[in-house]
């Protein structure tokens, strides 16, 4: 579980957060880390379809992704109890919302550390990211609305959720691997290859920088934040582990499955979020997903997942 710590992926997201903790003037130039992720998602995308196309869609896949589907619809429901007395109706929708959503970037450290151990995964598993940002950002917004209140708001919110720009590029790009196939992945070798691992410091080097910029959010109601941030999304990735057990995923499938059951969104859901609840406050359900789920996430949530399936195998 140590050597975790020791990716250097890991320690650019560490070095992030000391340049910031010390008040280095290191950032990385505004356009790049969109073009980081942009990369990122298409890369994953485009790997997910290649394996798809290698392996088919089966049954264990469509399974899968109807589980996606109805975690991230439900999780918000689970969430917005535990929340809404203590930070408001408006409050609790968005950050239940944000943890019934994924992490793209968790799901992508994810892979990572799959390929480092050389553990296989399917295609569908790229399917199952794709699916589960929209389910959770309608939930949230009907957690958040009274009845009467501006329905057009609401439709205008779910259009946004339905076409969010990382769902259309995932979803995409598994779409053009699937396609093209073995040639497609072929002529494709370096660009989801050897050039992933590189993009991937880069651009935890500058979620680092964000992540520790937005720990000052957390100061109100800290104690209680920090152990949801911590707890609830480990619960329901213990949740996903025992799922997925018991549909019978392999053990990096059931890892990746895991990852996106018990991590939350700081991109996709705070943009819905912003124009379907404005009067949700961003500095908690940007910073309570990106600056304490992410980080224990990718320090400890991924070898925890790991160690766990390993001794049920």
């Amino acid at each position: 579980m140590f050597d975790s710590f020791l990716d250097p992926a890991i320690l650019c997201f560490f070095l992030g957060i000391a340049a910031t903790l010390i008040k280095s003037d290191l950032e990385v130039p505004s356009p790049l880390p969109r073009l980081f992720s942009l990369y990122l998602l298409l890369a994953i995308g485009l790997k997910g379809g290649f394996e798809l196309a290698h392996t088919g869609l089966q049954a264990q896949g469509f399974a899968v992704l109807g589980m996606a589907l109805a975690a991230s619809a439900l999780v918000p429901w689970l969430a917005f109890p535990l929340l809404a007395k203590r930070v408001g109706r408006k409050n609790a929708a968005a950050i239940a919302a944000a943890y019934g959503s994924v992490s793209a970037v968790t799901f992508i450290t994810g892979v990572s550390w799959l390929e480092t151990s050389n553990t296989p995964f399917s295609g569908y598993m790229v399917a199952a990211l794709a699916v589960m940002e929209s389910p959770a950002i309608v939930s949230g917004m009907l957690l958040s609305k009274k009845r009467g209140e501006d329905k057009q708001g609401f439709r205008e919110a779910v259009r946004e959720a339905l076409t969010n720009g990382s769902v259309v590029l995932l979803l995409g790009a598994l779409l053009i691997g699937w396609i093209s196939g073995e040639k497609g992945a072929k002529s494709l070798e370096v660009f989801t290859g050897p050039l992933f691992k590189g993009v991937l410091l880069l651009f935890l080097l500058d979620m680092g920088l964000v992540a520790a910029r937005r720990f000052g959010g957390l100061k109100k109601r800290a104690s209680f934040l920090l152990a949801f941030g911590f707890l609830f999304p480990l619960s329901i990735g213990l949740l996903g582990l025992l799922s997925g057990k018991l549909l019978g995923l392999p053990p990096g499938d059931l890892l990746l499955w895991c990852l996106l059951c018990g991590s939350g969104s700081y991109i996709a859901v705070p943009a819905a979020m912003r124009l379907a609840v404005p009067k949700a406050d961003p500095s908690l359900y940007i910073t309570l997903p990106l600056a304490i789920t992410f980080p224990f996430n990718i320090l400890l949530g991924i070898p925890l997942y790991d160690f766990l399936i390993q001794s049920l195998a």
